[in-house]
């Protein structure tokens, strides 16, 4: 159980120092993820920036994740689309909205272009890991820049899951495995909605760092 995510990076952090002489590039999934990622860079000495990924959600219950999409890519989860018995043209509206969110969102950081990420280590860090299906997003757009070494660091995550995106990257760290997983929330006892303003913030104070 961590108090928020400030504590949860803090505690992340120290899982991660060893990359510290790498000057490894920290990447966050906003929203939540920024607070986590900002204690991480903070301790790291080490430059932090986001990267945007937006759940693609079945028609009738958006929460509930078939699919995601980030900058040049898309997947989606074919188990749980054949559950549901759907297509994959039954989301080509959603599909379509999510990738105009991921460039409004971009626009709304004020990222230009996006991190330059060839040869280099990469953190990428969310708050928690629940399907997983966001993250495996994110990981295949950022293998597409070649990075040197891509690392996954959140402080919560279902094992079974982590134990799949383990064969995607260098290498996974994650605080805690419950056996019993629910949501990443009930991890946390303070998990408030973190603003567009927060975000933009802590981006900001870590630029004033350097």
């Amino acid at each position: 159980m961590f108090m928020n995510r400030h504590e949860a990076g803090q505690k992340l952090a120290h899982k991660l120092k060893k990359y510290e002489d790498a000057k490894p590039l920290i990447l966050a999934l906003p929203r939540g993820g920024v607070p986590v990622a900002y204690e991480v860079a903070q301790a790291l000495k080490a430059p932090l920036d986001i990267f945007v990924v937006r759940k693609v959600g079945a028609p009738w219950n958006p929460e509930f994740g078939v699919g995601a999409v980030a900058p040049g890519v898309q997947i989606l989860d074919e188990h749980s689309l054949h559950t549901l018995g759907l297509k994959p043209t039954d989301l080509q509206e959603t599909i379509e909205r999510e990738q105009q969110e991921v460039k409004r969102r971009q626009e709304l950081y004020q990222q230009k272009a996006p991190p330059h990420l060839q040869g280099k280590t990469i953190i990428l860090i969310d708050d928690g890991i629940a399907t997983g299906i966001t993250i495996r997003a994110a990981i295949k757009a950022i293998q597409a820049f070649k990075p040197a070494q891509l690392i996954l660091a959140v402080p919560v995550g279902p094992k079974d899951t982590l134990q799949v995106l383990n064969d995607l990257v260098d290498e996974v760290i994650c605080l805690e495995m419950p056996k019993d997983f629910y949501a990443v929330s009930t991890f946390y006892r303070d998990f408030p909605q973190v603003s567009d303003e927060e975000v933009l913030n802590l981006l900001k104070k870590n630029k004033k760092r350097k």
